[in-house]
């Protein structure tokens, strides 16, 4: 079977590439005849022209639409794997599919189908205005980017789509990774029978034996890029108070700006897959301390692959993907979104107790291994994508 992915970079790396890029390996695996139709954002808001680019081929991407002709007339592929659109490929091309016959299943990784910025966020707090609208109109309002330009370009291309029904009615399954994302797409007027669920899956790395510069051992961890959505200010506030207790953050700034932090923070830096699973192994556990409601942060299972709990915000899917769901127990603490005290508290009782730190590591180990081991998922990918084939 020939798969047809289709993915818009982002203008750095980011944990939707890497599932993108995972997901290429294990279908290419598992002997489906794999072509990618890829475009990149990087650099892209350099220039003006770049910038000005960005903003019309987000709305309507007429090089987009021919380079999707192009890969469908020479491939021929079975079915089309659709990941991010924007900018420079939009949801102008899902037309195209739909007129050739082929089918189209859309992995849901963020918001983006109801919300412009794909986060459900506004001035650092979780915001569904646009969900209860189904407009468009307070990106502009509330400049939820912080650029006038990018929030116009982003309501806009939001509301092409919206009202052309480029996704509604040229999608023939939207996977979404987890069931609160599922539930957030249907109340937004999407068709429940078109949506599935398939998380993430990862794949345990040994840890290098070689120290990391900068980490050492024993150490409250964080993973992720060092933005305002990711949460990553309110555990540098939980260090601030803690002199006493080691953090170390392995991630890069979302605009390389400089980031003052106090001396018992190590900044790793990005770290590749061997020594990320090196750090996993040396925290005493991780913090996911997010603004936002997330889609399906890896860090949960990367750090569960190595018997490492998290501690997590009780909003989003975090309950579900933390919760095993045989004996209904938590896998790690949940904090109260937001709020950096009782974020603090769950840092100190998991610090002061290396036992149950241990004792919700296995948990989450063992959930991990119920839920979300790689062979599990791509069962499930390839059942999906047969199915899908075979019903067109």
């Amino acid at each position: 079977m020939k798969i047809l992915i289709v993915h818009n970079d982002y203008g750095k790396y980011s944990g939707e590439e890497a599932v993108v890029d995972r997901m290429i390996e294990d279908l290419s695996r598992q002997g489906f005849e794999i072509k990618v139709l890829r475009r990149t954002s990087k650099d892209a808001r350099d220039t003006l022209g770049g910038k000005i680019h960005g903003f019309f081929s987000g709305i309507y991407s007429i090089s987009g639409r021919r380079m999707m002709r192009k890969a469908l007339r020479e491939f021929k592929p079975d079915v089309v794997n659709i990941h991010n659109l924007y900018p420079f490929i939009s949801p102008a091309v899902l037309p195209i599919c739909r007129r050739k016959g082929i089918p189209v299943v859309m992995t849901v990784h963020n918001y983006r189908l109801i919300c412009p910025t794909g986060l459900f966020l506004r001035e650092g707090k979780p915001c569904e205005n646009c969900l209860k609208k189904v407009d468009e109109w307070d990106c502009i309002r509330y400049n939820c980017e912080h650029s006038r330009l990018r929030s116009l370009g982003y309501a806009l291309r939001n509301m092409m789509a919206r009202r052309t029904r480029a996704y509604k009615d040229n999608v023939d399954l939207f996977c979404c990774l987890t069931e609160f994302q599922k539930q957030k797409l249907i109340a937004a007027g999407f068709d429940k029978d078109k949506i599935s669920v398939i998380p993430n899956c990862i794949e345990y790395v040994e840890p290098q034996e070689t120290p990391l510069p900068n980490c050492d051992t024993d150490y409250v961890g964080y993973v992720g890029r060092l933005s305002e959505e990711k949460g990553y200010d309110l555990l540098l506030e939980v260090a601030r108070r803690h002199p006493e207790i080691d953090f170390r953050f392995a991630g890069t700034p979302r605009d390389d700006k400089t980031i003052v932090v106090p001396s018992n923070v190590k900044l790793c830096g990005h770290l590749n897959s061997r020594q990320l699973a090196r750090f996993y192994a040396d925290a005493r556990f991780i913090v996911v301390p997010s603004r936002c409601y997330e889609g399906f942060p890896v860090a949960l299972l990367e750090a569960a692959s190595h018997s490492r709990c998290c501690i997590a915000p009780s909003h989003g899917a975090f309950p579900d993907l933390m919760t095993d769901e045989e004996s209904g127990e938590t896998c790690g603490l949940m904090f109260k979104p937001l709020d950096v005290d009782n974020l603090e508290k769950k840092i100190i009782k998991l610090w002061n107790d290396r036992t149950l730190a241990d004792e919700l590591g296995s948990k989450a180990e063992n959930n991990y291994k119920k839920r979300f081991l790689s062979e599990k998922v791509n069962t499930s990918w390839n059942n999906t994508l047969h199915q899908i084939a075979d019903n067109k």
